[in-house]
C-alpha cells in the first residue's frame, strides 16, 4: 500500500522526520518496501517569466518566446494557446528529463529556429490530467526557484507491505493509529458529526440478502455540480498511483485509501426505482467500470434497481448508473458485505480491485456511519448539494469480542516481562478496552477482525493475539535471543535416508550442467490440463493462475524454460526435486528438461544438435544408478500419458514398478507453454524406487583380460533391441559381463520388414583363459538365445 507524507500527516499530528517514521512501521509489522520521492524527477524544473511572446516565422500554431530562468533570456518554441508575454510557468532546461513524455530535452531547432528548453503542462510534469496549456503560475513566483520546492511537492511516498491479517491498515488513519500507539505522535480524529439531512431520502433502500450484506446504508445529495477534484486531492491520489477523474469518483477513492472504507456513488437519475442488496440472478450480466462485461450466478451478491444489477457488491460497479460531469444527484451507499461472499464472487470473476482487496478481509462494521458522514460533509464542500437524511436497512456485526487474558502469558509466550501497568497502557493506545483483575476481559476494537478466529465462542480464544500486539508495541527488537540447550558431543546425523538419497540426486544432477530450479506447487489450470488436469484446486488461490496443484513437476519447469528463451538462452538444462499432487495423495518425484539445444555448434561436431529421446534415456539412467537402481535390470516400455512424444519416448520399470518416464515433450503439449524449441524431459518416481541394497564391496581386479565378440542377427523391426541384448547377456551370466549395440542397418542386403542389429559382447575369463572351443560354444549359446526371439545371425 501506497501513501504520501503529507497524506500520513493528515491523519496524524507529527514531528518525526522520514526515516523516523519508516523505522517504526517496520518495527511496527507494516514493512516498508519503499520510499519514492516524485520531487526528485522535477528537480531541473524551474520557475521562469515570459518576456515576449511572437508568432513563429514558420508555423502557424507555434510561438517564439523568450524566457527568463533567472540566468537571462533564451528562445524557446511554444504550442500552447494560454502562453503570452508577462506569464509564469515552469521551465525545463535543456538536460532535464520530462516525465510525463519519456524524453530528454537538448538543443534543437524547430522550423529553422533553435530553442533550448520547454515550457511545461501539468501532464508533461505528471502533476495532473491537463495539457490545454502550460503552467500558468501566480504573479508572485520567484525567478529561478526550483518549481518542486516552490509547490512544495517535496512529498515522499511510501510504500508498506500488509500482511492479510491487518486488514485496518489497508487505510491510512489505520497506519497512522498504529504510529500514535507507538508514540510519534497524536492520531487526528476526523469530524463523524452527523450531516443534518434536509430532507428524507427519495431512494428507497432494502436487503433481501442478509448473509451477503447484513448492512445497507446510504443517502441521496441533490444539487451537485461534478467537475475536477481539488489539486491536493488529485496529487494525493496520483501519488498512489491512482488516475483522478472527476471529485465525485475521486472522493470515493480518497475514502478507500484514507479510511479503508470503499464507498459507492450512484447516479440517481439513472436508476429506476430503489436500491435493493440481493443475490444475482444465474446469467445475469454487468458491464462493469473497467468496460468488461462479467455473467454472474446466484451465489454473489448484487445491488440491483428495479430493472437490473448496477453493482457487483463489495467488488465494482456498473457504467450504467456511474456518475459523469452531467450528474446533479447522487446516491451515496455505505454498505458492510460478508468477508467470504466478496473473496469467493472477486476469485469467480477473476477481478482484482481496491475494494475487493479491503472488503474481503473486512472492513471496520463501526465505521459504516462515520464514513457516509465524512464523505457527504466532503461532497458538500467539493461539489456543493445538500444531503438527504440517511436511511439504514439491516444490522451491522457491532457485538464486541471480549477476550479473557491473562498477563503472565507475555512472559510465557514471548519471553518479556512486562508489568501489567504497561500492558494494559499499550493496548488502550490501540483502542483495546481494558479491565483488570484476575482475570482480565478485554475488548476487541471493531477495526481488529484478526483478534481470534472468527466466531469462536471459547473466552480464552484470541490471547495469543492480544500478547503479540503488546509485544508489536512494545518492541519486537526487545524480545531475548536465548539459544536452545545442547546436547554435549558432536550431533548425530539426522537426515533420513530419503534426505540422503535426494543430496545424492541434486549434486550429480548440478554436476552434470542442470540448474536447479525451485518452481511453484500451484499450476494455471490450463498447465495442469496439458499433464492430465489437477487431482486438487485451491478454494482460495493467490490468484487465478495459481489455482491447479501440480500433477507432475514438469509443468513448471516448461514455464521456466519458457522464460529463459524469452531472455535470449539458447540451451536450458533444468532439474527439480520436489512433490507431486495426485488423487491418491502426495508423492515425491524429481523432474529434468533438455531445452533448446543440447549440444552448441563446434567446429568439431558442426551445427548444434537439438536434444533427442537419448539425451534423455542416458540422462534418466545415470540418474537412476545414482539413486542405486540395478539399471542393468530395467526394462523400457512404450510411454502411458499423452504429453509424450509417440515413438520418441519411453517408461523404464523393473518388475511392475514404474521408476521414470522419458523422452521427448509433445509438440502440443509444448504448444501450451509457448515453446518452439525441442524439450527431452525426465521425471523419476521417487516414491517407486526399490530399497537402497547394502552396497557390496568391490570385486577384485580380474588377473585375465577381457575378450570381445561382435554378432549381428537379422531381427523383426518392431523387435526392441533391448530385449535381444538382454537374451545375449543371459545366454552365460558368469562369462558375458557387458553387451552394447554399435549397428542398426537397413537397407541393401537386409529384407523388408527387417533389421540389422550389431551387438559388440564382453566376456571375462574367471580362472583360465578362453579356448577357441569355449568362444565357439559360448557363441552357440548366444545365437541360440537370440533365436528365441527369431533372431538369425546374419552370414
Amino acid at each position: 500500500m501506497k501513501f504520501a507524507l503529507s497524506w500520513l500527516k493528515a491523519h496524524l499530528d507529527t514531528r518525526a522526520t522520514l526515516e523516523e517514521i519508516t523505522d517504526a512501521l517496520t518495527r511496527l509489522g507494516l514493512e516498508v518496501e519503499g520510499v519514492d520521492d516524485p520531487s526528485q524527477a522535477l528537480a531541473p524544473f524551474v520557475i521562469a517569466e515570459v518576456l515576449s511572446a511572437a508568432p513563429h516565422p514558420q508555423a502557424d500554431k507555434l510561438q517564439l518566446l523568450s524566457v527568463d530562468a533567472g540566468a537571462g533570456p533564451v528562445p524557446v518554441v511554444c504550442g500552447a494557446p494560454n502562453a503570452r508575454a508577462g506569464m509564469k510557468g515552469v521551465f525545463g532546461p535543456p538536460g532535464a528529463h520530462v516525465p510525463g513524455l519519456g524524453i530528454t530535452l537538448k538543443v534543437a531547432a524547430i522550423r529553422g529556429v533553435e530553442l533550448h528548453g520547454m515550457m511545461c503542462s501539468a501532464r508533461e510534469l505528471e502533476l495532473g490530467q491537463d495539457h490545454d496549456g502550460i503552467l500558468d503560475l501566480p504573479a508572485d513566483a520567484p525567478v529561478g526557484t526550483r518549481y518542486a520546492d516552490w509547490a512544495g511537492l517535496a512529498d515522499p511516498v511510501i510504500d508498506i507491505a500488509i500482511t492479510p491479517n491487518r486488514q485496518e491498515c489497508l487505510g491510512i488513519h489505520g497506519v497512522a493509529r498504529d504510529l500514535a500507539a507507538a508514540g510519534l505522535g497524536t492520531l487526528i480524529a476526523p469530524d463523524t458529526t452527523p450531516v443534518t439531512g434536509q430532507f428524507a431520502n427519495p431512494v428507497p433502500i432494502a436487503i433481501t440478502d442478509p448473509e451477503g450484506c447484513p448492512a445497507f446504508h446510504a443517502r441521496t445529495i441533490r444539487g451537485v455540480k461534478n467537475g475536477p477534484s481539488p489539486a491536493w486531492l488529485q496529487r494525493w491520489l496520483t501519488a498512489v498511483g491512482l488516475r483522478p477523474i472527476s471529485a465525485l469518483v475521486d472522493i470515493t477513492n480518497y475514502m478507500s485509501i484514507a479510511y479503508g472504507r470503499p464507498l459507492h456513488v450512484y447516479d440517481v437519475d439513472r436508476l429506476q426505482g430503489g436500491l435493493t442488496a440481493r443475490r444475482a440472478r444465474a446469467g445475469e450480466r454487468i458491464e462493469a467500470l473497467n468496460g468488461k462485461t462479467y455473467v454472474l450466478d446466484e451465489t454473489m451478491t448484487v445491488i440491483a434497481d428495479d430493472a437490473q444489477a448496477h453493482d457487483i457488491a463489495g467488488i465494482m460497479g456498473d457504467i450504467a448508473s456511474g456518475v459523469s460531469d452531467t450528474t446533479t444527484t447522487v446516491l451515496v451507499e455505505a454498505a458492510w458485505f460478508e468477508p467470504t461472499r466478496i473473496g469467493a464472487t472477486g476469485r469467480a470473476l477473476g477481478i482484482n480491485s481496491d475494494a475487493r482487496a479491503r472488503f474481503e478481509r473486512g472492513v471496520d462494521p463501526g465505521f459504516v456511519g462515520p464514513g457516509l458522514e465524512i464523505a457527504t460533509r466532503m461532497i458538500l464542500e467539493l461539489c456543493g448539494g445538500e444531503a438527504s437524511e440517511v436511511t439504514q436497512a439491516g444490522a451491522l456485526p457491532l457485538t464486541p469480542k471480549v477476550v479473557s487474558y491473562d498477563p503472565a502469558r507475555v512472559l510465557a509466550l514471548a519471553g518479556l516481562a512486562i508489568d501489567e501497568a504497561r500492558q494494559a497502557e499499550l493496548l488502550g493506545r490501540l483502542g483495546f478496552g481494558v479491565e483488570t483483575g484476575a482475570v482480565w476481559r478485554v475488548t476487541v476494537p471493531t477495526w481488529r477482525r484478526d483478534i481470534g478466529q472468527p466466531g469462536a465462542d471459547e473466552a480464552w480464544d484470541g490471547q495469543a493475539d492480544i500478547v503479540e500486539e503488546v509485544v508489536r508495541l512494545h518492541g519486537l527488537d526487545e524480545v531475548p535471543a536465548v539459544p536452545l540447550p545442547r546436547a554435549a558431543g558432536v550431533a548425530a546425523p539426522t537426515a533420513t535416508p530419503a534426505q540422503r538419497q535426494s543430496r545424492r540426486l541434486r549434486r550429480a544432477l548440478a554436476a552434470s550442467g542442470y540448474h536447479e530450479a525451485i518452481t511453484w506447487s500451484f499450476l494455471p489450470p490450463a498447465h495442469a490440463e496439458a499433464f492430465g488436469g489437477a487431482a486438487h484446486t485451491l478454494a482460495n488461490p493467490i490468484s487465478t493462475d495459481m489455482a491447479a496443484m501440480r500433477p507432475s513437476l514438469l509443468p513448471g519447469l516448461l514455464a521456466a524454460a519458457a522464460r529463459n528463451f524469452g531472455r535470449a538462452q539458447a540451451s536450458v538444462r533444468l532439474f527439480e526435486l520436489g512433490t507431486r499432487y495426485l488423487g491418491s495423495g502426495e508423492r515425491p518425484a524429481a523432474a529434468l528438461i533438455i531445452a533448446g539445444e543440447a549440444r552448441a555448434r563446434d567446429w568439431r561436431s558442426g551445427a548444434a544438435a537439438k536434444p533427442d529421446a537419448y539425451d534423455a534415456k542416458a540422462a534418466a539412467l545415470a540418474a537412476l544408478a545414482t539413486l542405486g537402481v540395478p539399471t542393468d535390470r530395467l526394462s523400457v516400455q512404450p510411454p502411458a500419458d499423452g504429453w509424450w512424444h509417440p515413438g520418441r519416448a519411453g517408461r523404464l520399470t523393473l518388475g511392475k514398478a514404474v521408476l521414470a518416464d522419458f523422452g521427448l515433450i509433445h509438440p502440443a503439449t509444448r504448444a501450451a507453454f509457448d515453446l518452439k524449441a525441442e524439450v527431452a524431459a525426465v521425471e523419476i518416481y521417487l516414491d517407486a524406487l526399490p530399497p537402497a541394497a547394502r552396497r557390496k564391496p568391490a570385486p577384485p581386479a580380474p588377473a585375465l583380460n577381457p575378450l570381445t565378440r561382435d554378432f549381428a542377427f537379422l531381427v523383426d523391426d518392431s523387435l526392441a533391441a533391448d530385449q535381444l541384448m538382454r537374451a545375449v547377456a543371459g545366454a552365460d551370466k558368469a562369462l558375458i559381463v557387458a553387451t552394447r549395440l554399435f549397428d542398426r542397418f537397413t537397407g541393401p542386403g537386409v529384407p523388408e520388414g527387417k533389421v540389422s542389429l550389431a551387438i559388440e559382447v564382453t566376456l571375462q575369463p574367471q580362472d583360465k583363459t578362453l579356448t577357441e572351443a569355449d568362444i565357439t560354444a559360448l557363441s552357440d549359446k548366444v545365437i541360440a538365445a537370440a533365436g528365441k526371439l527369431g533372431a538369425v545371425l546374419r552370414g
